[in-house]
Formats: structure tokens, sequence, C-alpha cells
């Protein structure tokens, strides 16, 4: 016993000091550089994430380990907030650069560059971080809210719910913050397109005229918690307590965001690209720089764009003759015919939006069992396809996706946009479920959330051009498989590429040739004929969003561009599903790093 006694003792000991010996190695990798780079990557990473309660909701990453209390917060939209940001973001880059590249392996290499990229392009940036609109009707933070309320807060339990109210409770203060941070870009000379005022102002006006148990932040949390199973008597009191909360706090937030915006109306003149704001033209060539990962010019997008535009234009006019349509009054005419066919549209009512949200699961799941033939990894996170919430879907893309949670309790989101039936031809609706879902985006994002031997920050850092650029390979990868076999999908998917060319030629005309709203709304039903609900939401994105539009086509033509590579140096070595991999097992990079990866593929596979 005494023996068993003494052990316990030494036990307890060396249990001590082991605690004492991680707390120390804890406070040392937090406060001080690490020892090891992938400790600094983890480090960096967590405490940006810990800065953002909503990316953790997102994300779920330690709600497995009991920790849930930052889903009763929301983001600190403070311009203190983001003084401090930019400021550990220094300090961060100081660091990160101290690590020599003698002393570390190709794969923190690889790390330590691609993490330098995205924080010199983030620093370089810090003197337009007013250069931006955040109200806007695509994306803006009276939208962000409640989608991100609707499609992100998880409810499992009671607590959880009192984790939505407490949001709920909350939006003043970010509607404040946001509020100061707009009045500063007026001293600026920062406004937003008259444009946006006027549609953010019937957005927001449309949101607060329903009674409070008729909003949405009302009915998804009554949704959640049904589905919780909660007692009645809790749910009861929770759902009149949300109500209260979105009476006495959410509704009085909007009204302030209304009135300011209201005040502003009288003080913004036109729709101007970002040429208009402060040092415009140099804002605009930094954005190319970082949407699509190159030193392109304005000029030379433009280019391309047009370029593409007649290419398209052409091979889509050979289809229709020979499909016996008349091509004689030339790609409008011809497009326009075809567009305003009934057959190819869906009923005008519920029942017809109903069957569209099927029949684009149908396509996704086809899609699932089609592609394993050219790739080696498929992702574990399923993906499904809803409607884009009603309140936002006048002023809302196409389409979009979210991505699942990194926890598996919730899947990859694919939202069809469908406020004008006109706007979902049967004939697009394969090529669109391709690019937001298989094997687009919820293919290339899953699996990069899943690589689990990369740093933290590499299974989530957004690279818009290889993103998209995926996205599009993605289309012609599923024409190439035989899924596109009927001649109209493949004049589809042929338009969805003819409307990327068509947002190089626009955006760099709005916003580095001053061209007007009018202007590029004709110009994009010219040469797309997509219905006029669908560009006139497009080219209004791209005021707000400037170069985001023109990372697609960079993207998609830099992926043919190595993969043509690859073929041909490799020739009967080459191997499509050893290809992929190479692009998709990295996680998203800047398109020159990938070049040298597919570069460093060739001369092993050699």
């Amino acid at each position: 016993m005494r023996v068993l006694k003494k052990l316990l003792k030494i036990f307890g000991i060396l249990v001590g000091v082991a605690i004492l010996l991680g707390v120390g190695f804890f406070i040392h990798v937090w406060y001080f550089k690490p020892f090891n780079i992938n400790l600094f990557f983890a480090k960096t990473a967590l405490q940006f994430a810990l800065d953002s309660p909503e990316t953790l909701s997102s994300l779920r990453i330690l709600e497995p380990i009991g920790i849930n209390g930052h889903n009763a917060k929301l983001n600190d939209a403070s311009m203190a907030f983001v003084d401090q940001l930019f400021s550990r973001l220094r300090q961060a880059h100081k660091t990160l650069i101290s690590y020599e590249d003698e002393d570390l392996n190709e794969a923190d290499k690889k790390s330590k560059e691609i993490a330098l990229s995205l924080m010199n392009l983030a620093l370089e940036a810090e003197r337009f971080r007013f250069h931006n609109y955040p109200v806007n009707q695509v994306f803006g933070t009276q939208s962000n809210f409640p989608s991100f309320m609707e499609s992100i807060h998880q409810i499992h339990s009671i607590e959880d719910a009192q984790h939505y109210i407490k949001r709920l409770s909350s939006i003043d203060i970010k509607f404040n913050q946001t509020i100061e941070g707009l009045k500063y870009r007026e001293k600026m000379g920062i406004f937003p397109p008259q444009f946006t005022v006027d549609k953010v102002l019937e957005e927001m006006r449309n949101f607060i005229a329903l009674n409070p148990e008729q909003n949405i932040l009302y009915t998804a949390f009554k949704k959640k918690v049904d589905q919780a199973g909660l007692d009645a008597d809790d749910k009861d009191q929770l759902l009149h307590t949300a109500g209260q909360e979105i009476e006495r706090t959410v509704y009085p937030a909007y009204r302030s965001l209304i009135a300011y915006f209201e005040a502003l109306d009288p003080k913004v003149e036109g729709n101007h690209g970002v040429w208009k704001m402060p040092d415009g033209d140099a804002f605009y060539h930094l954005l190319l720089k970082f949407f699509t990962t190159t030193n392109y010019t304005p000029e030379e997008l433009h280019n391309f764009g047009l370029e593409e535009v007649q290419r398209l234009q052409t091979e889509m006019l050979a289809i229709l003759d020979r499909e016996g349509r008349d091509t004689s009054m030339g790609f409008e005419v011809a497009m326009n015919a075809v567009s305003s066919d009934p057959t190819f549209y869906y009923s005008d009512d519920a029942a017809g939006r109903e069957q569209i949200l099927k029949d684009y699961q149908v396509i996704i799941d086809e899609a699932a069992t089609s592609i394993e033939s050219v790739f080696n990894v498929i992702p574990k996170s399923p993906v499904t396809v809803e409607r884009v919430p009603e309140f936002k879907e006048k002023t809302s893309p196409a389409g979009y996706y979210n991505p699942p949670a990194m926890d598996g309790s919730r899947p990859g989101v694919f939202y069809a946009n469908l406020y004008d039936i006109k706007a979902t031809p049967r004939y697009g609706m394969r090529t669109l479920a391709y690019h937001e879902a298989i094997p687009g985006h919820h293919f290339q994002i899953a699996i990069q959330r899943e690589l689990e031997d990369l740093p933290f920050f590499r299974r989530l850092i957004p690279f818009t051009a290889y993103i998209e650029g995926w996205a599009m390979y993605s289309e012609l990868l599923a024409f190439e498989l035989g899924l596109q076999h009927d001649p109209y999908d493949n004049l589809g998917r042929l338009q969805s590429e003819l409307f990327r060319a068509v947002r190089l030629v626009v955006d760099t005309g709005i916003h580095a040739q001053k061209w007007s709203r009018e202007q590029a709304i004709d110009y994009m039903i010219a040469n797309t004929a997509m219905a006029k609900s669908d560009v006139v939401a497009e080219i209004e994105r791209y005021f707000v969003m400037p170069g985001q539009a023109c990372s697609y086509k960079v993207g998609m033509r830099k992926i043919l561009e190595l993969r043509e590579k690859a073929k041909s140096e490799l020739k009967d070595k080459f191997d499509l599903r050893a290809f992929h991999d190479v692009v998709l097992l990295n996680g998203a990079v800047p398109l020159t790093i990938l070049e040298r990866f597919v570069d460093d593929y060739i001369e092993s596979a050699k």
C-alpha cells in the first residue's frame, strides 16, 4: 500500500510537470515565434479564426471538442477592429519571412510561398481598405446576416437556440459599426452606385415590412427548433423570445441603416466604376492582380474577352445551323429565338420551381457516378440543392455555392435562383450544376477542406482564379465525359463560357474604360442572349465586386494550358487522374504556383 501511494505521488508529480510543460509550450507558441513553421501556420490561422465567430460557426472546428461560445457572437465590423487585423497581419508577415528556406522541407517551402503571396497582396491592399461597399445588393451586410442565420447557424439544443437569439440581439451593434465605416467612406469621397442605394433601400424596407413571425429570421428559427426536437414549452418560450428580439432589436437596426441610406441618396451621383474612387485606377489594377493572380493589364483582359466572344459565338451558331435553326440574321437574333422557345422552360409556378430543384439534384447525382473514372480522390461531403432565399433572389446571381461544415454536420449547398423562370432554360441547367456542384465548386472545395496533411490555412484559402477556373474547367470536363450529349446542352455550356468571356469585356469596360451601367447591360444582352433580369443582376454585381468576374476565364485558360502541356510532353504516359491529383490535392493556389506544380509532375512522370 505504501509503495502504491509513493507511485501515485510520483505519477501526480509527473502529470503536474507535464501540464506545466504543456502550458509553457502553449504560451511560447501563442505569444512568441514558434520554433516550427507549421506551428506558426496553426497559431496564425487559429488567431484569425478566433476573431471571426461567424467563420468559426461556418467551419465548425471547435464544436466537436465542446467549444461553442462563438455561436452567440457576430463578427466585429468596427474600423478599430480592422486596424487591429492589419497590425496582426504585419506582425505575422514579419515572423513568416524570418523562417529561412534552407531550414524548411519542400512541403513547408510551398506553404510559406503560398502564405506570403496572400499576405503580400493583403498588405498591398491596406491603403484601399475603404474602397468597397459593405452594404450592397449582392452580398452586403444587410442580406448576409439573415442568410447566415438561415443557412449556417445550427440548432441542436436549447443552448444553440439561445445563441441564435443572442446573435439577433447583437445586430444593432454590427449595423452601427457598419454605419461608422460608411460615414468615413463618405469623407473620402467613396459612394456606392445609385442603383445600389435604390436596391438596398427596397430590400431592407421589404425585409422589415413583414410581421416578425413571417420574417426569415423567425421562420428559419422555428424550422430549426422544430427539427431539434425540443420540449414544447421550451420551444414556445424560445419562439416568443425570438419574435420579441426581432421586433425590439433587429427591425430598429434595419431602420437605422435605412435612415442612413435615405440621407445618403441625395449625395449619390450616377453609377460609376472604381475609376471614380480616389486613386481608382491603381486600385483596379491591384484587384485584377488579386483576383487573377497574374499581372494582366485591363487592356489585355479586355482584348482577350473580345477574342473569346467571337470564337464562342461562332461555335454556337454552328450548333444552331446543324439543328436547322435560322442563323442568317446573326447571333443575337438566332439566340433570342432559342431563348424565347417555350419548350426550354418549366412552368412559371411553384410546381415548376420545385421540379427545377429536383432535376438539378438528378443532374448532380448522375455526375457524381460518371466522373469516377477520371479522379483518384472523391470528396466525402455530400451536396444538396436549395432555392436562393426569396428575400434576396431578385439581386442574386443565377447560382452560388456554400461549402460544407468541416465536422460533417452540414453538406455543401448549391443555391439556385428561381426568381425569373426565363433565367433557367433547360439547356443551361447541366452546366450550372456542374459548375456549382460536381465536379465544380463542391468537388474542389470539399476535397480541399478534407486535405488533413495540409496546414489548416491551406484548406481554407480561396484563390479566386484557381477556384473559378476549376469550376469552368469542370463544365468542359463534363462535356468531354459525354454528360452533355444533347446539342442544346452543349449550346448551354458554350453560352456559359461566352458569358464569362463577356464578363472580361464588361468588367474592364466599367472600371477601366468608364462604361456606363446601360452600355454594359446592352453589350451583355446583345452578346449572350441571357434573360434581361439575369444580365441586370450580373452587371450590377460587377459594379460592386470589381475585378472578381475576370478570374473565371483566366483560371480556366491556365488549367487547360497546363493540361495540354502535360499531354504534349508526356504523351502515352499522361494520366488524367494524376493530372487532377496535382491540381486538386494542393488546395487553392496562385496560378503561377500551380504551373510550377504541374511542371514538377511532368518531370517526375517522365
